[in-house]
């Protein structure tokens, strides 16, 4: 393997691609230059759907060199930007969709180096069989770093899945953040084995959490694919026991925008 990069990648609010068909983007993804006063940065662009939400990431820098710079890391922090270029969306119908301009709206993130806040909350349900499998079900609010969050489970998938469980994080209702402000989470979700340490684990990058916005935990063709629906229910495989499933959630807050 190659020496490890700094990387970001480009997500859509997939709850707005039910209304269109495809959205082909070109953006720009950077990070702040403080000793040029300037962004640094690779043009790209990706078609969106509800399949695929979010684009292949785009090395901006290695790791070291930014660990070691006083250009891009400075008090411990350092910013990264995007710029949306172009949007032409196209209609199921496969007509053009008029996409009105809005003022460019800039949100600086900053991203920690240390003194990260970490939390872990296992939920476990012993009633998953008798679940009504066309709904989804939440866990218990729980906190961590100040915030309530919870666990939200399709068991038979939502819309988007391929016959696979859905599982999601959010941020609760309740949770008053101002409207422009985020926090940037690391998130690993994992459905538990009862029988042995192989449990189904699934870890995101970076993602940026603000009011109403869902994280999302992502395995195969997209966020819905959380684990097969026929290995999951399988007797021997231990994920679920009786009528017993535990699901897991560590996450770590490594920093957030200049509002949060």
């Amino acid at each position: 393997m190659g020496n490890p990069y700094v990387a970001l990648s480009l997500e859509i609010y997939h709850a707005w691609l039910e209304q269109v068909h495809t959205v082909h983007a070109v953006f720009e993804l950077s990070i702040f230059n403080h000793s040029k006063g300037e962004y640094c940065g690779c043009k790209a662009s990706y078609n969106f759907d509800v399949k695929n939400t979010y684009s292949k990431p785009h090395c901006l820098i290695p790791l070291q060199e930014l660990l070691k710079s006083s250009a891009f890391l400075v008090d411990d922090s350092c910013v990264f930007g995007v710029e949306i270029l172009k949007i032409d969306v196209s209609s199921p119908e496969k007509k053009d969709v008029v996409v009105q301009k809005k003022a460019t709206t800039v949100q600086n993130l900053f991203i920690q180096k240390k003194g990260f806040i970490k939390g872990t909350y296992t939920w476990t349900m012993d009633n998953f069989l008798e679940l009504d499998l066309k709904h989804s079900v939440r866990s218990p609010t729980f906190e961590v770093g100040g915030l309530k969050w919870y666990i939200r489970m399709y068991p038979r998938g939502d819309k988007h899945s391929n016959d696979c469980l859905s599982l999601y994080l959010s941020l609760d209702d309740s949770v008053e953040l101002p409207l422009e402000s985020a926090k940037v989470v690391e998130l690993t979700l994992s459905i538990l084995n009862q029988k042995n340490v192989k449990h189904r684990t699934a870890t995101s990058g970076l993602w940026v959490c603000g009011q109403g916005h869902k994280l999302v935990c992502v395995q195969g063709m997209g966020s819905s694919d959380f684990f097969g629906l026929k290995e999951l229910k399988d007797p021997s495989g231990g994920y679920v026991v009786g009528s017993s499933c535990v699901v897991k959630a560590d996450l770590t807050i490594v920093g957030s925008s200049n509002d949060g």
